[in-house]
């Protein structure tokens, strides 16, 4: 029991960080959409959703499963 406050921090923290980080990654991805892959920092999120896009052409079923963990996580 003792430790449920602990958890309970490193929750909120985690969950802050993701509400800063996801809008932080759509902008990117959107001035990546816009400026192209050779942008310096939005160039890489870019690269990085494009290889997970063909990861789900390639072999569909894992990419599949792996975005539906990162969403499930995402709307709680």
């Amino acid at each position: 029991m003792k430790y449920k406050p602990f958890l309970n921090s490193i929750t909120d923290f985690f969950t802050r960080l993701t509400d800063v980080l996801v809008p932080i990654v759509s902008v990117a991805l959107l001035l990546g959409i816009i400026f192209g892959p050779e942008a310096p920092f939005v160039g890489d999120v870019y690269k990085n959703l494009s290889e997970l896009l063909s990861l789900i052409g390639t072999d569909g079923v894992l990419g599949l499963v792996a975005i539906i963990i990162i969403l499930g996580y995402l709307k709680k």
